[in-house]
């Protein structure tokens, strides 16, 4: 089943790549009571759409999330933390988008979002969405409609803060 608004974010542990390598980090870690967080979720690392306009959306415009009172902006694929790590530098993410890996796609799962790839070659993948999530529990899910690019893009989340 899929998550919807008002629903408390389901519990998985992501990997992020760190100075000692991959490092866990829990979904209640990272949308701890008294957080705000933009999360948003993609196909593939270094995929066209994703490299081209998501990711770099969401750098760009970290500063003016940030000044809505978003804590966090975190970047989530089904990619190993060594890839979302390299990504991350390609991107020039920094300190402004976490990269967090879901290798396993626990996480894509348990939000029932995943997507099948597999005529790709990618195997189960997330769909691509973005959501804002306060205290642990989501406010705003914007899942896109397959082969699209809009409503999960940083400006339209911007606009609904």
């Amino acid at each position: 089943m899929m998550a919807k608004v008002g629903d408390k974010v389901p519990s998985a542990t992501l990997r992020t790549m760190g100075p000692e390598g991959p490092k866990a980090v829990t979904t209640e870690e990272l949308f701890a009571p008294g957080k705000k967080v933009v999360a948003f979720a993609l196909p593939g690392a270094f995929t066209p759409t994703c490299s081209a306009k998501h990711v770099p959306g969401f750098v760009a415009e970290a500063a003016a999330l940030k000044a809505k009172g978003v804590d966090t902006i975190a970047c989530i694929s089904v990619n190993d933390a060594f890839v979302m790590g390299a990504w991350g530098k390609d991107q020039k993410a920094g300190d402004s988008v976490m990269m967090l890996g879901d290798g396993n796609a626990e996480f894509t799962q348990a939000m029932g979002l995943t997507m099948d790839g597999s005529k790709f070659g990618l195997g189960t993948r997330s769909q691509r969405y973005a959501m804002v999530v306060e205290d642990g529990v989501i406010k705003h899910l914007f899942v896109e409609k397959p082969g699209a690019f809009e409503v999960s893009a940083a400006d339209y989340v911007l606009k609904n803060l």
